[in-house]
């Protein structure tokens, strides 16, 4: 009750903050304070909203719903907090809570310059009010009570001594499709503990938990830093949308241009952590999957670095109080990139993706649906509907040469390529709402010829001036850098043992990217460090792509038995299966794998047991990392028929069916997948580079703009 009742109290707060603000924006001085104090008010209470969920899940408070189907006594601390953002109500407010303290920021930076407060706030807190709405008790409450409403339970998560008591014989129900028992737990229920003085928390003595796949380390950090990229999106947006109430262009991208970067860094962060997560513990061997829900996050990224480049043609093509080039491109893409953040959120939580993601959440309802939808639409008409209104105003008054000679139109075309592969993921993404679906390969396909181009440009933009170019000039200092990646990238091609001529051009654009940025390095050196972050940001996407080819096209994998003791040769290592040892509990087990290459001697331990939260079979790999390659060994089954014990994986079920009747096999038998992946350390290196040159490129602009 306390929870909704907080949740409440923050909306009626939000909407009185957007109010005044509007009030304010038309002229009402007063109302500016009173729209700060509704702000402020908003802000703590969803504070406090999320501190009282953080306390009723430490403290094992199973009579809410939502404490009940994430979390368990067993958990650690840490995971004990990541269950505040498991489902889609933790989630939801994780959202809001980084909207209201990203918006105190946001305020205190507004509130210095005359006039922008009001209209910067009115949106973000309109944004803020959309968010509280999704979860009070209407629509995604987390504090809803688990009896308010008729529940069925498997007696397992109850104490058994009291359910075993005569009263409450007329509430057990029996699934005898899947021969299970349930505690039919509802408001009746509640009645009848209340009446004999039962407090639910002794009747109700266990949560659900985790699913094990969420049970990492991973999974504390992920969700949080994805939610915060979404929600720094948001304040881009807001600067477009007050330039277009104000009707003047020339100063919102000096504001939004680090939030931009700050947004991309950190949701780009997110993006391949949730690769790193899925290549270390899922045991499928890959980082990215083209999962619909995966891409869902990935299409706004896309849009903030075709955003970014096109906001810094603006910025340097500015003339006097005129808007630069790009003025009505960058309020779309600005625009665009928030309601793609919405439409994330959509693909994920309105259950449309549930039988084409793992990562989509259950059907919420018909009303949270349509909500969300309520939601999406809302932006667009406030977003690209601003852009179509102003559009005869936001017609540059200033004329601009074209010149294809120049850096603007290099960087504008490299823009459009980004946004021609959003495209692609987002065409691929939405198939399923249409009842269609398309392959991994599609994807693959319909970006290479793209990433090609990207590369390429890269490379030469950065030979281009402002405004012109001398053609003779740029042909003269292109040329060098040009012979030097073909020679390179021709070593390399037949280093990696390439034999697709795309894959070569492929190769070829990555090598002209790094080569150049070294070179342009080098010649800003005298400028100083906080020059070189764009051309760090460029080396480490490169860095990064070269890392997608080689485990895109050099992988090594094979399955493989090992009997107990016995020693086998794959890929010049020696394995020896030592044994299994139960961790955690009975039921979960390592199995421990001498893994020899020379004089090295490493053990590797994957693990694979049955998870009682689903009655599924897990696997967790285990990974030997070096920097030129890993050797990456997921388990399959295990066969013991000393014990008659089998366990596999769907995929192997025939297999090992066989194995077990086998009459001349004696001991234990493990079977693995065990695969070469070669310099995928390269993947996670130009993440790490690029997020190192876009934090050098943060400082720079801000202190270019007297922005703290």
């Amino acid at each position: 009750m306390f929870g909704n009742i907080v949740i409440v109290l923050a909306l009626l707060a939000g909407i009185f903050s957007t109010y005044k603000y509007y009030k304010a924006l038309n002229g009402n001085v007063k109302s500016l304070n009173q729209a700060r104090i509704g702000y402020h008010t908003m802000t703590i209470l969803v504070i406090t909203a999320s501190v009282f969920l953080f306390y009723l899940i430490l403290t094992h408070q199973y009579e809410y719903k939502y404490v009940f189907e994430y979390s368990n006594a067993e958990l650690s601390t840490g995971l004990l907090i990541s269950s505040f953002f498991a489902g889609q109500e933790g989630s939801f407010l994780l959202w809001l809570l980084f909207i209201v303290i990203i918006g105190v920021t946001l305020q205190s930076q507004t509130s210095k310059v005359e006039g922008l407060e009001s209209r910067i706030m009115m949106i973000y807190s309109l944004i803020a009010v959309f968010l509280i709405a999704m979860v009070t008790p209407m629509l995604k409450s987390p504090f809803h009570l688990i009896w308010s409403q008729t529940n069925y339970v498997d007696i397992k998560y109850f104490n058994q001594s009291i359910l075993g008591m005569p009263i409450f014989q007329n509430f057990l129900v029996s699934d005898q499709s899947s021969k299970q028992n349930f505690v039919r737990l509802g408001p009746d229920l509640y009645s009848v503990l209340q009446y004999n003085g039962i407090t639910f928390g002794d009747f109700l003595i266990k949560g659900k938990g985790l699913n094990p796949l969420l049970q990492n380390f991973w999974m504390q950090i992920h969700p949080p830093i994805l939610f915060l990229g979404f929600a720094l999106m948001t304040v881009p947006f807001t600067y477009a949308v007050s330039a277009l109430i104000k009707n003047k262009y020339d100063q919102w991208i000096r504001h939004a241009l680090p939030w931009t970067l700050t947004a991309s860094i950190v949701l780009g962060l997110g993006l391949m952590i949730g690769g790193y997560w899925a290549y270390g513990v899922l045991g499928w061997g890959g980082y990215w999957g083209w999962d619909p829900v995966e891409n869902a996050s990935l299409i706004p990224w896309i849009i903030s670095i075709a955003l970014i480049h096109t906001m810094l043609v603006q910025k340097q093509t500015q003339v006097f109080y005129k808007p630069g080039r790009f003025a009505k491109t960058n309020l779309i893409l600005a625009a665009v990139m928030f309601i793609l953040v919405i439409y994330s959120t959509f693909l994920t939580r309105s259950g449309i993706l549930s039988q084409a993601s793992v990562h989509s959440f259950e059907d919420p309802g018909m009303t949270v649906y349509l909500f969300l939808l309520f939601f999406i639409i809302t932006f667009i008409v406030i977003g690209i509907g601003g852009v179509y209104y102003r559009r005869k105003s936001l017609t540059n008054s200033v004329e601009f040469k074209e010149n294809l000679l120049s850096r603007e139109i290099g960087l504008f075309y490299g823009a459009m390529l980004l946004i021609a592969s959003a495209i692609v993921v987002f065409v691929g993404t939405s198939a399923p709402i249409l009842g269609q679906s398309v392959e991994t390969t599609f994807y693959n396909q319909m970006n290479l010829p793209l990433v090609i181009l990207m590369g390429s440009l890269i490379g030469i933009s950065l030979f281009l001036r402002w405004g012109d170019t001398n053609k003779s000039e740029f042909i003269k200092s292109i040329g060098i850098p040009i012979v030097a990646s073909l020679v390179l990238s021709i070593v390399l091609f037949y280093l990696f043992g390439l034999h697709d001529i795309k894959l070569a051009i492929f190769l070829l654009s990555i090598i002209f990217t790094i080569t150049v940025n070294i070179q342009m390095m080098v010649k800003v050196m005298k400028n100083g460090f906080y020059f070189w972050g764009g051309h760090i940001a460029h080396i480490g996407f490169a860095t990064f792509l070269l890392g997608v080819l080689t485990t895109s096209t050099a992988i090594e994998s094979q399955q493989i038995e090992l009997p107990k003791g016995a020693t086998k040769n794959i890929f010049n290592y020696e394995l020896t299966f030592l044994g299994i040892k139960s961790i955690d509990s009975d039921n979960k087990y390592s199995f421990d794998i001498k893994v020899k290459e020379g004089y090295n001697t490493f053990i590797a331990s994957p693990v694979m047991f049955i998870s009682d939260y689903n009655n599924s079979i897990m696997r967790e790999p285990d990974i030997i990392e070096g920097f030129s390659k890993d050797l990456y060994i997921s388990p399959t089954s295990y066969i013991d028929e000393n014990e008659n014990k089998k366990t596999s994986n769907n995929s192997s079920s025939d297999r090992s069916t066989t194995l077990v009747k086998n009459e001349n096999l004696t001991g234990e038998i493990l079977t693995v997948d065990v695969s070469i992946k070669p310099f995928i350390s390269l993947v996670w290196f130009g993440v790490v580079i690029m997020s190192v040159g876009f934090t050098i490129v943060i400082i720079r602009r801000k202190k270019e703009n007297n922005i703290i």
